[in-house]
């Protein structure tokens, strides 16, 4: 009868090497069969473990050298945003590493700082601050601005620390980008497309509304909360998502409220917001001016 040779368990936790099994008596030959999936060169990982995106992130960082941290979405998504952190895998390198192509990572080769680099998710990672910067350089103003806003809403960040860092910064890449986002800013900002919403009509030179503003009947019951509210001319802007799309009855009855209380209430959702920005604009005037 054959000796069955039991899987070492620190294989089974996720990606691993050659070198890292045969560090465990696990010879390679072993992992022809259908127990096992290679994710990447030398890389290997137990059929039975999901390929999460930290698990795709522990793979590719066996791939790079000791040097080498997560930057721009990747560190984003390392940090707790909500961003898709491996399309493609970002990281950075000092200038003097010499790193070949990596299929599915865009390499940058920046120097870093000491107070730049930290742990995410026990991953090397640029820090907050500096992962703003990075997506400013590569990011359109609404997108830099969106991941600004993500950042202080999850208190990663404050203004006060954004903007004493701004000034101390000086003239390096990506500073003055981070500064004209951070003008924009809006920690209250509850979702992303709250965020391009607002960026629609301040980008359109016109005032900027307040967000999350909680809206009270005259016996002082609230009822509810709008995502942008001009309060002088008691005017709500609203996105629409997903998530009203169950909720209709319980949204009609508020909005009817909000009529009775004299406030006037524009919706709109992704497509008019990706798809007729001009429409927003010209809604949002003509409400303004009336």
């Amino acid at each position: 009868m054959p000796r069955i040779h039991p899987i070492p368990r620190a294989l089974l936790r996720g990606p691993f090497t050659l070198d890292e099994a045969r560090v465990q008596g696990f010879e390679p030959w072993r992992l022809r069969g259908k127990l096992w999936s290679r994710i990447g060169p030398g890389t290997y990982q137990h059929s039975g473990v999901s390929e999460t995106s930290l698990i795709r992130l522990e793979a590719a960082k066996r791939r790079l050298p000791p040097q080498a941290v997560f930057s721009g979405l990747t560190a984003a998504w390392l940090h707790g945003l909500n961003v898709e952190p491996c399309d493609p895998i970002e990281v950075t390198v000092p200038p003097y590493v010499r790193v070949s192509s990596r299929v599915g990572m865009r390499v940058h080769r920046r120097k870093l700082d000491d107070s730049e680099v930290t742990l995410a998710r026990a991953m090397p990672t640029t820090s907050v601050l500096r992962m703003l910067r990075d997506v400013c350089v590569a990011a359109p103003l609404v997108e830099a601005v969106v991941l600004v806003d993500m950042a202080l809403h999850a208190r990663l960040t404050s203004v006060e620390s954004l903007r004493a860092a701004i000034d101390v910064s000086g003239g390096k890449q990506g500073v003055e980008l981070l500064r004209r986002a951070a003008r924009h800013a809006e920690p209250k900002a509850a979702s992303p497309m709250e965020t391009r919403l607002r960026m629609t009509v301040v980008l359109a030179r016109l005032p900027r509304p307040e967000a999350q503003v909680t809206i009270l009947d005259a016996f002082g019951d609230i009822i509810g909360r709008l995502d942008l509210y001009y309060p002088a001319q008691r005017l709500g802007l609203e996105y629409d998502g997903a998530t009203h799309e169950g909720s209709l009855a319980d949204d009609n009855r508020r909005q009817n409220r909000l009529f009775q209380e004299g406030i006037r209430l524009l919706r709109y959702t992704a497509s008019d917001v990706f798809g007729n920005p001009q429409l927003i604009v010209r809604q949002v005037r003509a409400a303004l001016a009336a």
